[in-house]
């Protein structure tokens, strides 16, 4: 920061806002701390009296907020998202379109322990609508040194994207509902509309939904014959709880799938199977998803869909976050479930 002439001043950044008092009229702000000084603004700064004025100067070595915080931004914004313009040495980046948003947790925090820069972004892994606000970058002082953008824009080479909006695939869901129950009527299947809705809102739909009693070969069949009729997802519903006679994650490595993890660390849906089928994920789902609003479903399924393949080191994960409290109106993603560090 220096004081020099005004008529010196072309080019060089304000260090603060310049007030201009017009008698009887207004008072007010005709300048704001950060405004890069043009050659036409010199006659009016002269009008409200400054001959000489604080300024940092913008040379080879340093960069204005505003452009900075642009190139910040572009550093670290993948696709699916969209930049505003710069404003007062900050960006805000939103979804471009609706989809799973991934944030690059190792990086961010690279990133941040960059001195004079911040960065900030919502959790990781949830879905967001076109026009979401998902992160921002600001520039903390008026003027910052290049160095330290090139130092950012190598970690967004790096760890490319930092922050990226995943598209969702529409998927093909095969559902197999066991239960003998069920299967002879019983009782009414309520879990099968719920799944339709749900993936509906995914932009998936389900192919066909197949009724099977408590009998493990019948269930690897029907899980054979959804796979050959095109089914990109499986779906298992009933038959996931420590019962003896529940055979679902049975009849699952009776059809050969290649099981990644029984059970997560996450309530509601502790009783969670995820297998393969080459790259078919197979899901096992307890009961809890047809009646509670956010489940493991709502953590796995999303991140299916947007292609991702899990290991079981994921589903471990899970548990940092992973308890809902079963709020009385429902607020997720709007919470902490699911979004531990």
């Amino acid at each position: 920061m220096k004081v020099v002439p005004v008529y010196q001043a072309e080019g060089m950044v304000l260090c603060h806002d310049v007030t201009e008092i017009i008698p009887g009229k207004r008072k007010g702000k005709a300048f704001k701390k950060g405004h890069v000084i043009r050659r036409d603004d010199i006659p009016r700064l002269l009008t409200i009296g400054k001959e000489n004025i604080y300024v940092w100067e913008v040379n080879e070595q340093t960069l204005h907020e505003n452009d900075a915080a642009l190139r910040f931004a572009q550093a670290i914004a993948g696709p699916g998202l969209s930049l505003a313009e710069a404003s007062e040495g900050k960006v805000e980046i939103t979804a471009s379109i609706r989809g799973l948003l991934k944030i690059n947790g190792e990086a961010l925090e690279r990133i941040n322990d960059i001195d004079q820069v911040a960065a900030a972004t919502l959790h990781s892994n949830q879905i967001v609508d076109a026009g979401k606000k998902v992160a921002g970058c600001k520039i903390i002082p008026l003027v910052i040194g290049h160095e330290k953008l090139k130092q950012i824009e190598q970690i967004g080479i790096d760890c490319y994207p930092v922050v990226e909006v995943k598209p969702l695939q529409a998927c093909k869901v095969g559902v197999v509902t066991t239960g003998s129950e069920v299967y002879h009527g019983r009782i009414t299947d309520c879990f099968g509309p719920v799944l339709t809705d749900k993936f509906e809102r995914l932009g998936s739909s389900v192919l066909r939904q197949v009724f099977v009693p408590d009998d493990i070969s019948m269930i690897s069949k029907a899980i054979h014959r959804l796979l050959a009729e095109g089914a990109e997802m499986i779906v298992t519903t009933g038959g996931m709880s420590v019962d003896p006679d529940d055979v679902t994650p049975s009849g699952i490595r009776a059809a050969g799938g290649q099981i990644v993890a029984y059970g997560a660390p996450t309530l509601p849906g502790a009783m969670f199977m995820l297998a393969y089928f080459g790259t078919v994920p197979v899901l096992g789902l307890p009961g809890c998803v047809m009646y509670h609003k956010s489940t493991i479903f709502d953590l796995v399924v999303p991140r299916l869909l947007a292609g991702e393949v899990l290991s079981r080191k994921d589903i471990v994960r899970l548990g940092h976050g992973g308890l809902c409290l079963v709020c009385e109106e429902c607020r997720y993603p709007e919470c902490g479930f699911g979004k531990g560090s």
